[in-house]
C-alpha cells in the first residue's frame, strides 16, 4: 500500500468512529464495511463499560469521539505531509500499551501502520476490547493490513510474549520502564514513563477558562498523563472562583471507585493533619509534587510567573501538558489537554520520525 492508501484508509477508520458519540450511537450510511462491525464495536463498547470500572459510557464514547475528530482528510495530510515514508523498510515493531484510558495506545498503533511497517500489539488487560474490532475493520476495508497487524494474546507479562520484532514503544509506569530498558536494550525503542500535566493560574482567567479546566482535571477521573494533577496559583489566590467554576463535575463522586478514592485519601490526610480544601468532590492539597492521587489536586503558590517558568523547565521530563493562558511557551489552552492533534506527540517525541529514521 502507497502512504495515500494507508492514509485513506484511516480516514475510513475516522469515518466509521464517527458513529459512536456521546450524544448517542447511530448507524450512518456509506460509511465502508459497516456491517458487522457496527454492531460488534457497540457490543464491545458495553462489555469494556463492565470489564473496566473506570471506562465509564460517557469517557469511553469520548475517546471515540476524539479520535473520530483526528482522522480526517486535512488532520490526516497535515500530519503526514512532513515526512518522507519513500525510505521506509518494512520492519516489526511492537507496542506495548498502557490501559489507564480507553484506547490509550491508539497514536502509536496507527502511527506504525501509517509508516508501512508491522505492528505487534500487547494491549493491557485493563483495555484489551476495542483495539481488536479497530484492527479488524481495518483488515475489512483494506485486507493488505491482515500481514502488518498482529494482536498478542492477553497475558501479563508483555514484554516476555514478545518475540521476533525490529524496534519497541513501551508505555508504563518509572518502575516498569526501568525493565523495558534492561529487556530491549540494543533495540530501535521510545520508552515511555509517568508524566503529569500542570495548569499554570494567575487570577485572571475567566468563569470560562476555570470551567473548561474541570475537563483537564476530571475526563478520564483524571487517570491519563494529559490530565492536570497539579495547579501553580500566586501567593494569595483565592480559591472561590475556581470551586465555583468547577461545580458542574460534582456529580463525578456518584461514581463509587472515584468516591472511595476521594474519601480515602480526604481521610489518611485529615490523620496526617495535613491543610486541606475540597467541596465535596475534590480535594486540594498543599504539595511540591507533581502527581496527585485519584480525587485530589497538588497546588503550590509562586511568587512571580518567571520562577515558575524555571521550575516547569527544570522538571520538563516529569510534564506531560502545560495549561494556561500566555503564560509559558506550547502551552495547552484551557479544556484542550484530552483533545491533542496527530501532530502532538506523547514527551515530545516524534513518533513517526523515530519509526522512519531508527527503525
Amino acid at each position: 500500500m502507497t502512504i495515500e492508501q494507508r492514509r485513506k484508509k484511516l480516514e475510513d477508520l475516522g469515518r466509521f468512529l464517527s458513529q459512536f458519540k456521546r450524544s448517542g450511537i447511530e448507524k450512518q450510511e456509506q460509511v465502508p464495511h459497516n456491517d458487522p462491525y457496527f454492531e460488534l464495536l457497540k457490543e464491545k463498547i458495553e462489555a469494556a463499560v463492565h470489564h473496566n470500572g473506570w471506562f465509564t459510557l460517557e469517557n469511553v464514547l469520548f475517546a471515540m469521539e476524539q479520535w473520530s475528530e483526528a482522522l480526517t482528510e486535512a488532520n490526516l495530510q497535515k500530519w503526514l505531509s512532513g515526512y518522507n515514508f519513500q525510505q521506509v523498510t518494512p520492519k516489526t515493531v511492537g507496542v506495548i500499551m498502557a490501559g489507564n484510558i480507553p484506547l490509550v495506545g491508539f497514536h502509536d498503533f496507527i502511527s506504525v501502520l501509517v509508516s508501512g511497517h508491522k505492528v505487534l500489539v500487547k494491549q493491557s488487560s485493563n483495555d484489551k476490547l476495542l483495539l481488536p474490532v479497530l484492527a479488524d475493520y481495518l483488515i475489512a476495508i483494506a485486507p493488505e493490513f491482515k500481514d502488518t497487524i498482529e494482536i498478542l494474546p492477553d497475558s501479563r507479562d508483555g514484554a516476555s510474549k514478545m518475540t521476533n520484532f525490529d524496534a519497541v514503544i513501551a508505555t508504563g509506569s518509572n518502575n516498569t520502564a526501568r525493565y523495558f530498558e534492561y529487556y530491549f536494550a540494543g533495540k530501535p525503542s521510545i520508552i515511555r514513563k509517568n508524566r503529569n500535566s500542570v495548569a499554570v493560574l494567575t487570577g485572571n482567567e475567566t468563569t470560562d477558562e476555570l470551567a473548561a479546566l474541570g475537563e483537564d482535571i476530571f475526563r478520564y477521573y483524571g487517570l491519563g498523563c494529559r490530565n492536570v494533577s497539579k495547579l501553580y496559583v500566586p501567593q494569595g489566590y483565592d480559591f472561590n472562583a475556581f470551586f465555583e467554576a468547577i461545580y458542574p463535575w460534582n456529580t463525578i463522586v456518584n461514581q463509587a471507585k472515584y468516591a472511595n478514592n476521594y474519601d480515602y485519601n480526604k481521610a489518611v490526610y485529615l490523620m496526617s493533619l495535613y491543610k486541606l480544601l475540597e467541596n465535596g468532590f475534590l480535594i486540594l492539597k498543599e504539595d511540591r509534587s507533581l502527581s496527585s492521587p485519584i480525587a485530589t489536586l497538588f497546588y503550590e503558590r509562586y511568587e512571580d510567573l518567571e520562577s515558575v517558568r524555571k521550575e516547569l523547565t527544570s522538571r520538563k521530563e516529569e510534564i506531560q501538558c502545560v495549561v494556561g493562558n500566555q503564560v509559558v511557551e506550547n502551552e495547552v489552552r484551557f479544556g484542550q489537554t484530552q483533545q491533542p492533534q496527530l501532530w502532538d506527540y506523547a514527551d515530545n517525541v516524534d513518533t513517526l520520525s523515530f519509526l522512519i529514521e531508527k527503525v
